[in-house]
């Protein structure tokens, strides 16, 4: 059987020859097939979700001054918002949630091209949001929530008392959060009344699909390396050695 011991090296791995191999691959490809078919009905459950119309007027601070909710979407009919992990006391953003914000760039101009909007958005003051963006390089938008309700009413910041009682709503069930924010990912449909529709959230490992590093570790004999201590890898890209 193949080790993969916790410092991360492949020991006693199992070798055959090519025609060994082959079988071996030809029978995870079924299950790679398998897998992707349920992932493909999967998708289309979740685009068949029913749809929350947003009635309250949530108004950001980003680099463009105060903008709605709408504002957002610019002429595209649909908005992912990602849930940055940035509470207005800390002085920069989640090491976690950067490593994903670092895969955001690239997506862009694809994603607008299909109709699609991404930003950001955390309740740090926009002056610090800025400071960090700048320092990570990132061109992304990225909007402030400020003191208003839109992190709490989507699920992903909570009051120290609801963490302190377990009755923060963290990834659609109730419980200690760990933080007063977390990681997510909300999406947003705009009809051409202009009218809002909350249509999905993602919340936890729920968001693993939107780090594409990820995906490619989970081709590598390592995988992602982590075993029972998570993240523990993870630094700011100006911080590796």
């Amino acid at each position: 059987m193949p080790k993969i011991r916790v410092d991360g090296k492949v020991h006693n791995h199992k070798v055959v020859s090519e025609p060994q191999w082959l079988a071996a691959r030809t029978a995870l490809l079924a299950k790679e097939k398998q897998y992707t078919r349920l992932g493909d009905h999967l998708n289309e459950q979740r685009r068949r979700l029913p749809w929350v119309k947003v009635e309250k007027a949530y108004v950001f601070d980003g680099p463009n001054g105060k903008e709605t909710l709408s504002a957002l979407f610019g002429e595209r009919s649909q908005l992912i918002v990602y849930h940055f992990m940035f509470p207005p006391e800390w002085n920069a953003g989640c090491p976690h949630c950067s490593f994903w914000a670092d895969h955001y760039d690239g997506a862009q101009v694809h994603l607008n091209h299909r109709d699609t909007t991404l930003v950001a958005i955390s309740r740090a003051p926009f002056a610090k949001i800025k400071k960090f963006q700048t320092r990570m390089g990132w061109k992304f938008k990225w909007l402030s929530s400020g003191g208003g309700d839109f992190n709490h009413d989507f699920y992903a910041s909570f009051t120290r008392e609801e963490n302190r009682k377990g009755t923060a709503f963290f990834n659609y069930a109730k419980t200690n959060a760990g933080f007063t924010d977390r990681e997510g990912a909300s999406v947003f449909y705009k009809d051409r009344r202009g009218d809002i529709y909350h249509t999905y959230s993602t919340y936890a490992r729920g968001i693993d699909i939107l780090n594409g590093t990820y995906h490619f570790l989970d081709l590598v004999p390592k995988g992602r390396d982590e075993g029972n201590r998570g993240q523990y890898w993870v630094r700011y890209h100006d911080k590796y050695k």
